[in-house]
């Protein structure tokens, strides 16, 4: 491991460092670099374009987890032509990043294996950073698809429009018969720009722009976007906001996982399960809103602490709320692990190999389904959980029933660390003022959202105002994931497989 970290600049979760002391490295030395730290067991947690100092030049960063040691590594380089050669081929993790910064900043990555956009259409001419040339549109899953020739070989389109509601998306398979040989995912439905509407903040939408890059995820984005505030200002965020912080991040966890365990049984046609979890699910979301007024957590979170406090009164009720949903989730949920037909569907279906994992750095539910036991909450601990530990979650199948199982040990987790949050609550203010923010500086915060890591990565300008926000979305590592599980699987399986990853649509389109 020593010898990639001599080319990074080094930073723990949650720290802001002058925007000079992330080296700038030519690009072969770059990409050497990666290479190098992924083969040594780091991850990639963010690879992204932005406008360099250097005229009709974009800067590449990166930044790269390293779990075994608690560092986040830092490093940039230059790309001086519209052209550069691709690190995909040597390091699979980048290849979704490398395919956004094309269709960003108009810089090829020449030898990209499937070089096509991501979220949008757009010429690979012009280096302005935001702008789309005038009167061209986003359009969305537009482009070649990857086809699979042969006698009986034939295409599944699925999507954008779905049935239900839920968000768009676009699904190519090539199957032989009821056989997938191959699944291409297309987004960009959701395509807003918030990493473009951010800049030039914070200013009074900044918060709120943050709360929605994943509804489902509103405390885990804002959490790490406070992160990055307090990081900028020098600030740390009270001990009480940091613990209320904690309880409403397993509280978002244990109702998603919830409600997908009923997603999961209903797609089976185990009626008991899918109905008890559903209602489960709303309970868990009141406690939510017992704590702020909003079942996704909207203004709880907030730079210096919380926007909401919490009395005795309300803290007993919210432990006498959790003692219930434990019980109800436990006998609901249990059911799926003790029925044959069950288990015979979620068993050996949509299996993704440790090291394809590793491979495609996969986090969350998905990598820890697949025995990695990758969480930021143990490996890159902030706030809370620099004294308060969660056991990780694994389970070493990689298959749909895996990546079930793993999310019913952390609904079990979730309950004990939040009962011991409500018996322990520090004293004291639940914010903190936080003030303006530095100049030129370089910020990273992650937090462990139900889906894995979320990373947000900040620039600020001369005047301490964002230059340059990325945000990076659990569902931007997994998707890849969900398509190798449909590999070789019949295509009935797909609603399981879907379900089983449960991604963000608008999380990775922002």
């Amino acid at each position: 491991m020593n010898a990639p970290l001599t080319d990074f600049a080094r930073l723990t979760n949650g720290q802001a460092v002058e925007i000079d002391r992330v080296p700038v490295l030519d690009l072969s030395r770059f990409h050497a670099s990666i290479a190098a730290g992924v083969h040594a067991g780091c991850r990639v947690s963010a690879l992204f374009g932005a406008v360099s100092s250097h005229q009709g030049k974009t800067r590449l960063y990166a930044v790269l987890s390293d779990d075994e040691h608690n560092l986040l590594l830092a490093a940039a380089a230059d790309v001086a032509s519209d052209a550069y050669p691709s690190l995909t081929p040597q390091c699979a993790q980048v290849h979704l990043f490398e395919r956004e910064i094309a269709e960003q900043f108009g810089v090829r990555p020449e030898g990209h294996p499937w070089l096509k956009p991501v979220r949008y259409r757009r010429s690979w001419t012009g280096r302005d950073a935001w702008q789309r040339p005038a009167g061209e549109a986003i359009l969305p899953a537009v482009g070649d698809f990857y086809r699979v020739e042969g006698e009986q070989v034939h295409e599944v389109a699925v999507g954008p429009v779905h049935a239900g509601v839920i968000e768009p998306g676009h699904f190519r398979f090539q199957c032989h018969g009821e056989q997938v040989f191959h699944l291409e995912i297309a987004l960009g439905f959701q395509h807003r720009g918030i990493e473009e509407m951010l800049l030039g903040g914070p200013d009074a939408r900044t918060i709120h722009l943050v709360e929605t890059l994943s509804g489902d995820a509103t405390v885990a984005h804002a959490t790490a976007y406070s992160q990055i505030s307090e990081a900028l200002a020098g600030r740390a965020a009270s001990a009480r906001g940091q613990a209320l912080r904690g309880v409403a991040l397993e509280l978002e966890r244990m109702a998603t996982h919830i409600g997908d365990l009923g997603a999961l049984a209903g797609d089976v046609g185990y009626l008991p399960t899918a109905s008890f979890c559903g209602r489960i699910r709303g309970d868990v979301l009141n406690m939510t809103a017992l704590l702020c007024g909003s079942r996704f957590g909207r203004g709880l979170v907030r730079p210096g602490g919380v926007g909401f406090d919490v009395d005795a009164k309300r803290l007993a009720e919210l432990g006498r709320r959790l003692d219930t949903c434990e019980k109800d989730a436990r006998v609901a949920i249990e059911l799926l692990w003790k029925t044959p037909s069950v288990m015979a569907r979620f068993e050996e279906v949509g299996t993704v190999p440790r090291e394809v994992a590793v491979e495609l750095g996969l986090v969350g539910p998905a990598a820890r389904a697949a025995g990695l036991e990758r969480d930021i909450r143990r490996d890159q601990p902030c706030g809370i959980f620099c004294f308060s530990k969660i056991p990780v979650a694994t389970c070493e199948a990689g298959d749909v029933f895996a990546r079930a199982y793993v999310r019913w040990l952390e609904i079990q987790y979730a309950i004990a660390f939040i009962r011991d949050q409500l018996h322990a609550l520090p004293g004291g203010a639940a914010r903190m003022p936080v003030g303006t923010y530095a100049p030129e500086r370089f910020a990273v915060a992650l937090t462990e959202g139900l889906r894995g890591e979320v990373c947000h990565v900040a620039i600020t300008d001369a005047h301490g105002r964002f230059a340059r926000y990325k945000v990076v979305d659990p569902s931007f590592h997994n998707w890849t994931g969900l398509a190798y599980a449909l590999r070789d699987q019949e295509i009935s399986d797909f609603p399981i497989c879907n379900k089983s990853f449960n991604l963000s649509y608008c999380g990775h389109d922002l």
